[in-house]
Parts: C-alpha cells; sequence; structure tokens
C-alpha cells in the first residue's frame, strides 16, 4: 500500500524505490545490526528486501542500494498504532529516526486497530484514503532543524472506516501509563519456562491534545518529533543537585 501512496506523491517524473526488511520486525525499535552482515535480496528495479531491521533498510538504501539520495523516506505502514509509547518501540519509527539523524526527511506512518475496522475488508482504508492528504500535510509543514537534530513526523491514521476520519490534528506523543508491557509465563511438556509478552490494551485514550485520544476520537493525528531525548526541564535541577 505504502508503494502505492509514494508513486501518488512522486508522480510520472518521479521514481519510487522499496527497500523493506524480509520479515516481520515489530518492536525491535532503532535497532541496527552492526555486530553481524546483513544480506539484501532484489526482486525487481528498485525493489529490495534486507534481513534485518526497518532502520538497516533505511542505511542499506542510502549507502548502498540508491545512486542518489532521496527526497524523502516513508516509512510504514505499520499494522497497528504507533501512538504513546508505542512510539519507542516502533520499528516504523526506528527507520523514520534513522533516514532524520542521516538528514533525510522522513515520516513514519501507523495504522490503528480497533472494533470498528479490524473486520474491513481492507483495515488499511484510513491509511489509503487518508495517506497522501497527511504526508502533504507534513511536507508543506516542513522539516526544520533544532540545532543538530532534524524534524520527523509521526502519523498515526484512526481505527475507523475511510469514510468516518474526521480530519488530521498536530498532537504531542500521548502517555497510556506506567508499564508498557507485561509478561506471562508456560511450562512447555519438557518443564522449560518460557515468557509471553503482552502489550496494554491500545483502546485507552491518552489525555486530550495527544495522539491516542485523537485516533480513537477518528482524527488523524500527526506529531513532530526528534531524536534528542534529553529531559531539558530537569537540567537546572540536575545541575542544582550537582553544586
Amino acid at each position: 500500500m505504502l508503494h502505492g501512496l509514494a508513486s501518488q506523491l512522486a508522480g510520472p517524473k518521479g521514481e519510487v524505490w522499496t527497500v523493506a526488511p524480509q520479515s516481520e520486525q515489530s518492536g525491535v525499535g532503532h535497532c541496527i545490526s552492526y555486530s553481524k552482515p546483513v544480506l539484501v535480496h532484489k526482486y525487481g528495479p528498485r525493489r529490495f528486501a534486507v534481513e534485518g531491521s526497518p532502520a538497516d533498510c533505511v542505511i542499506a538504501g542510502l549507502n548502498e542500494l540508491m545512486p542518489l539520495q532521496p527526497d524523502l523516506v516513508l516509512s510504514g505502514v505499520n499494522k497497528g498504532n504507533n501512538s504513546a509509547e508505542n512510539t519507542l518501540y516502533s520499528g516504523t519509527i526506528g527507520a523514520a529516526m534513522e533516514a532524520a539523524l542521516a538528514g533525510i526527511p522522513a515520516i513514519a506512518m501507523s495504522q490503528y486497530y480497533g472494533p470498528e475496522n479490524s473486520e474491513l475488508e481492507d483495515s488499511f482504508e484510513a491509511s489509503s484514503a487518508h495517506g497522501v492528504a497527511a504526508i502533504q500535510a507534513c511536507l508543506k509543514a516542513g522539516f526544520a532543524r533544532a540545532n543538530d537534530y532534524a524534524l520527523f513526523y509521526n502519523i498515526n491514521f484512526p481505527p475507523v472506516p475511510a469514510m468516518d476520519v474526521l480530519g488530521m490534528k498536530s498532537v504531542a506523543q500521548g502517555y497510556r501509563g506506567d508499564g508498557a508491557f507485561s509478561a506471562s509465563a508456560t511450562t512447555s511438556p519438557n518443564g522449560r519456562k518460557f515468557l509471553f509478552m503482552h502489550g496494554r490494551p491500545q483502546q485507552v485514550p491518552t489525555k486530550n491534545g495527544t495522539d491516542a485520544a485523537a485516533n480513537l476520537a477518528g482524527y488523524v493525528s500527526i506529531t513532530p518529533m526528534r531524536a534528542n531525548l534529553t529531559a531539558h526541564d530537569q537540567l537546572g535541577h540536575l545541575a542544582h543537585t550537582l553544586g
């Protein structure tokens, strides 16, 4: 689907390159396979798969596969939301962040799932119908730098049919509460213990003005982001503590 959105944006004179993970990479965050080589498969003109993470795909595309630097990197559309704390675990976000660190404009996109869209014939209906407009909104807003770190965008499409999308909102990253994941144990027939990881309920809204709240209310959320994780509000307090 993302190839179709990108092709609409590029137009007849543009080029779309696809460099995607060879296998499922949910939850790998900004993982880089720097401790081992990765294998690249070519499936056609400008179509590649990488046996690595989404961020590996960006590195491979920018440094080896593409003859020129792209105008824009699009990551996704992820099956499931990357709102609130999910942002921190997301390989979709990791790819966009890696592109931004390389100085390339980048946008991550994810499709929220819920009871109103999970049983649709096309559960990506909302992102298919509203993806181009959301990307164009980001391009219009621009990719201003703040000192060292470039801007990238995180787009989440709401868990509703395309006709029920109410519009787009500029929002902050939300917070569902402490403990994004939990684990439960099971014992195999040979006595070995295995842990299964479980995420929090995804239909819990965050506070007003943040991503998951907007998504669950039927809006496309757009969040401008940078890779700088510094808690600026605590720098003065820490300096005072250090004396």
